[in-house]
């Protein structure tokens, strides 16, 4: 797979690289983008196959808050059926696996993990890249990753975990502190095996009785903003793990939009709330390059009109690329950049510029922000 492998009028700088499931670690984390959830009822199959969704690479089959409990069992049959139709279908050559989204399933409980996970085989493994641990805490969390690890030993293939923070303890601010540092010593016990840390800010939301409008970001809505704070606090520094933002609920967009008539500077007509598609997709965008701003790699989404803002949104300009290039090449003190405008310190903006240099990897380089347009056509 390919970030961008669907918009052929795009010109790169530098192309986004292929990754798969087996990609190394410190890299695929860097990958997922836009990871679009459903629930594990849904015959996604076909879809697949005659990829019906440009530049999705990732996403979620959900046995929990998408699905009801009384249908957990029709969704463990359907998506079972899903792996044995994919494995079937690879090996007739109807599809390759590297034109495949990285699989993820979102499980309701350790219990239901355990029961699902009997039922896998090293062929169905193979397509599953991680599971989605809700309502992740530092009572659950170990279970959750000893299982994991005893599946990768068991069937002597990587399946990675990703924990889903979004519990009220987590949202109390007299609890989140001790919750979130218990948590990460679980994390770091099982590193290997983590992939990405996710927030859930709507669970979050509903623990204040809030909801964010069509014309905020979460960042608007002061109690979740905090509890992201921390997160981002505790698991993002020194590049220790990527967290990806939280879902944005809104959807008002064709899924063959046009941008000729998209102002050329697509991060200052946001913030000026200049129209630019409408407040769906405005929004989406505002989100997006508050995500970007404060570290977050990727975003959950719901529709898949979101697949290009997101996935184009963390695409890096060429200025930047070279900044970060700098940087990394410089072995200490200041310098100014290579465009002229800015100072590099060499120690504090390393960090970034790691980071940087992987989205690059994963997303591609433009030549400057009004690139960013063509990155949004499908």
């Amino acid at each position: 797979m390919r970030h961008h492998a669907y918009q052929p009028n795009s010109k790169f700088v530098m192309e986004p690289i292929n990754f798969d499931k087996y990609t190394e670690q410190e890299f695929l984390r860097y990958c997922l983008g836009a990871t679009m959830y459903m629930p594990g009822t849904k015959d996604f199959l076909r879809p697949i196959i005659d990829r019906k969704y440009p530049g999705l690479t990732s996403m979620v089959m959900c046995f929990e808050d998408a699905c009801p409990e009384e249908l957990v069992p029709e969704a463990e049959d359907n998506v079972i059926r899903l792996l044995d139709a994919l494995n079937n279908s690879v090996n007739s050559g109807e599809i390759k696996y590297d034109d495949i989204p990285l699989i993820i399933f979102r499980v309701r409980n350790t219990e239901q993990f355990r029961r699902f996970s009997e039922r896998l085989t090293k062929e169905r493994v193979h397509f599953i890249t991680a599971f989605n641990f809700p309502k992740f805490n530092r009572s659950n969390g170990e279970e959750y990753f000893s299982h994991l690890e005893y599946l990768n030993k068991k069937f002597g293939e990587i399946i990675y975990g990703m924990p889903i923070l979004e519990s009220r303890e987590m949202a109390y601010l007299e609890t989140r502190i001790p919750e979130l540092m218990g948590v990460k010593e679980i994390l770091d016990r099982h590193k290997r095996f983590v992939l990405n840390v996710r927030v859930g800010g709507t669970d979050w939301s509903s623990v204040f009785g809030v909801r964010r409008g069509i014309n905020y970001t979460i960042y608007d809505i002061l109690t979740v903003s905090d509890c992201l704070k921390d997160v981002l606090n505790v698991f993002a520094r020194n590049n220790d793990y990527s967290v990806s933002g939280p879902v944005w609920e809104y959807f008002r967009a064709n899924k063959n939009m046009k941008f000729s008539e998209i102002p050329q500077s697509v991060n200052r007509s946001i913030f000026k709330r200049d129209i630019i598609v409408n407040d769906a997709v405005d929004g989406l965008l505002r989100e997006l390059l508050l995500d970007r701003a404060n570290g977050f790699i990727g975003k959950t989404i719901i529709h898949p009109t979101h697949i290009p803002y997101v996935n184009g949104m963390l695409c890096v300009t060429k200025e930047v690329y070279n900044d970060a290039l700098q940087i990394i090449n410089t072995d200490g003190g200041v310098i100014k950049s290579e465009s002229g405008n800015k100072m590099n310190e060499i120690g504090p903006h390393r960090c970034w510029a790691e980071k940087i240099l992987m989205r690059a990897r994963a997303y591609g380089v433009i030549e400057n922000e009004s690139k960013y347009a063509d990155l949004f056509e499908v």
